[in-house]
This record gives structure tokens, sequence and C-alpha cells, in this order.
């Protein structure tokens, strides 16, 4: 579909937009080149939603059972298998977001130079916030040890957790965004705002219970000392 479907006066022409509903006028213009309705469209909803999901119940149930711990002989393999499972599954979900993308067609405005090259940005910040989160965590930080009873002595507040709360998560997300530009693909700009929404749920979910985690942590330290 072209662009031109939905040229620069969707809104009314420049001189009568009304902002309050610029964000809904730009997400009319994505719905006219989406197919929601296509099966791996559907997948990559899907995986984006359950991947979340399947970690923080798993982890969940982890903490309040021990049976994960108790099944693979210590909380440090539960920990590892619980990890190599979130990495298939992100390694699945990605796969479902690109081929989400490649089944629906381009944007023209999108599939130029500079937007590549905005993407790709995107798409190396995102790797940047991603990896250093990841080494600043360690495997078993990054992949939920806490709720194995894997604690660190504190919460770790270095790069880059001293510029952005959930630096993975936003990393991961901008890795998604730039992908998507780079694809001049709506589908996969719709994609990431179902892969942000996720992840906000989930920070919802999981930052008062691991803040909880250190509170208890530090109590005992100072009842201990």
């Amino acid at each position: 579909m072209s662009s031109s479907v939905a040229g620069p006066d969707c809104c009314g022409g420049l001189g009568n937009i009304d902002f309050r509903k610029a964000d809904l006028c730009v997400m009319t213009r994505l719905l006219g080149y989406v197919d929601p309705s296509d099966p791996s469209f559907v997948a990559a909803v899907l995986t984006i939603i359950f991947n979340p999901l399947f970690w923080n119940v798993v982890a969940r149930w982890e903490q309040k059972t021990r049976k994960l711990s108790r099944a693979f002989g210590s909380p440090y393999l539960g920990c590892y298998a619980l990890g190599g499972a979130v990495l298939l599954l992100n390694a699945l979900r990605s796969h479902c977001f690109t081929q989400a993308m490649l089944s629906q067609p381009r944007m023209d405005s999108l599939d130029n130079l500079p937007a590549y090259g905005a993407g790709l940005g995107l798409l190396v910040g995102g790797s940047v916030l991603v990896l250093s989160s990841f080494f600043a965590l360690g495997f078993t930080g990054t992949f939920l040890g806490d709720y194995f009873g894997i604690l660190k002595e504190a919460r770790v507040t270095t790069f880059p957790f001293s510029v952005l709360d959930n630096p993975m998560y936003w990393g991961s997300t901008a890795n998604y965004l730039g992908w998507a530009v780079m694809h001049a693909s709506p589908a996969g700009l719709l994609l990431t705002v179902v892969v942000a929404l996720a992840y906000t749920v989930a920070t919802l979910y999981e930052e008062p219970f691991t803040a909880e985690i250190y509170r208890q942590k530090a109590s005992q330290s100072h009842k201990g000392s």
C-alpha cells in the first residue's frame, strides 16, 4: 500500500491539526497498513504477551515452592534452566516479530536512508542498554535469580541503572523499534507498542516484589549486626 493513501492531510491539513488527536491520526495511518488477523501478526502478539507472563509466573512459583531448585539440585541450576528457557522464548518472539513484518506492507515514508539510519541508531543504543545491563547484573541477576534466593549485596545502581530504570526492558523495546524502522514496517511499529505495554505491566508487577526482597535482606543484615 502506498503512503499516499493517508497523506499529510489525514488530520485536516497542518493548519487545522488538533494536537489532541495527533496520536490517533498516526495510529489510524499505521492500522491502514496492518492486517491484525494475519497469522504471523497474531503469533507475534501472543509471544510478546506470553514471554513476560511466563517468566514472572514461573519465578513467583519458584519463590514460593523452591520446586525448580529442588528439581535441578541447586538454585543456581534452576535459575540457569529458567534463563535458558527465557532466551529460547525471546528468540521465538524475535522470529515471530520479524515474520510479521515481512508478511505485511512497507510504509513508503519510512523506506529511505535517513529512516534506516535512525532505526540502526536505535538498534545500537538498545543493544548497549541490554548488554550493559547483562554485564552489570550477571546471568543470575538478569534471569530472576533473586526469586531463587540468589541475591547481590545490594540492588545494582551502576550504569545503565544509574541513568534509566529497567534498562534491559527499554533497551529491548528500542531494539524492536529500530528493527521496525529499518524495515519500514507499520506492523513492526504496532508490535513495538505491544512490547512496550507488556514490559510496562511486567515492571509494575516485578518492581514492588524485588524491592521487598532487598528490603527484607537489608533488615535481616541489620538485625544480624
